[in-house]
């Protein structure tokens, strides 16, 4: 697989010393906490001799480019089962896909909503004997392990973390990880509650501007604003809200100034540009240089 060896930009903000990871630049198909979800799996399906993989996402997941891109890479084939109904032309996430040799098939949400039912999984594994099935996101314990390799020991200055969060499995990773005098904040970018039981790590559940794939105009302005001033791209649906939380928590002054903040950029750039198109958003749009 890909070498990682990790990339940290220092920025300050408020006199506050933050070093952002960018794991977006690990490889340019293949970037981010994906990379780490996806490690494991594959070396797993070569262990068992498949010569397919088999994945689920919607129509502008990062997961579904990123595993076009690294099944390529590892010489293997891909079948993407995608939520909805295909579209006349493929948005720049499936068509970067369909590129990268993935099979694309598009079912309901009906049929999409039972990707983890044991029945539903074994009739795939039926017709595709040669494949290995991995699931939406990665979020499965060999993902999760993976993501236990993101913090490294060269890492250990920094006591308080941030992530963003979807389906969990980047933030458990980290936490299993985490040193004794750090603590790691997931920033949900679900509409949901999440609860995190472990004493070192705490779930922050009111960023998530409406819910997964969904922005504010105060959103999009402070997005904008921080790319400006800081010369690092954010994407939509996760690392602007991870951000804005950051930035947000600075302003509130509920971070202690001399704890070295660690901020995890986990990618999800491919996404922007059917995302701008899906929302009719201006990537240069125009906002004040105070922050948004």
């Amino acid at each position: 697989m890909i070498p990682y060896s990790p990339i940290i930009n220092q920025i300050s903000y408020k006199n506050y010393k933050i070093g952002i990871l960018r794991l977006d630049l690990i490889h340019p198909d293949v970037s981010g906490n994906k990379w780490f979800k996806l490690k494991y799996n594959l070396e797993q399906a070569l262990k068992e001799n498949k010569n397919t993989i088999i994945t689920f996402g919607g129509a502008f997941s990062n997961h579904i480019a990123a595993t076009a891109a690294a099944c390529k890479l590892a010489g293997l084939n891909a079948i993407g089962i995608i939520r909805g109904e295909e579209l006349a032309s493929l948005n720049p996430t499936l068509a970067f896909a369909q590129e990268k040799g993935m099979n694309l098939i598009f079912v309901t949400r009906e049929e999409y909503s039972q990707k983890k039912d044991h029945g539903y999984l074994q009739r795939l594994r039926y017709m595709y004997p040669e494949a290995f099935v991995i699931p939406e996101g990665g979020d499965n314990h060999l993902g999760q392990k993976g993501c236990e390799e993101i913090l490294t020991s060269d890492l250990f200055e920094y006591s308080t973390i941030f992530c963003a969060t979807g389906t969990g499995t980047t933030f458990r990773g980290l936490s299993k990880t985490l040193l004794p005098h750090q603590h790691l904040y997931g920033v949900n970018v679900l509409k949901y509650e999440f609860i995190s039981e472990d004493k070192q790590s705490t779930v922050l559940n009111n960023y998530h501007f409406g819910g997964y794939a969904k922005h504010t105009d105060t959103l999009l302005n402070f997005k904008s604003w921080f790319e400006k001033e800081y010369q690092i791209p954010l994407d939509y649906v996760y690392t602007a809200k991870l951000m804005y939380a950051v930035f947000d928590l600075i302003n509130e002054n509920k971070i202690n100034q001399r704890n070295p903040i660690l901020i995890v950029h986990s990618g999800g750039l491919q996404g922007n540009a059917g995302y701008e198109k899906r929302y009719n958003l201006n990537p240069n749009r125009q906002v004040n240089d105070a922050q948004g």
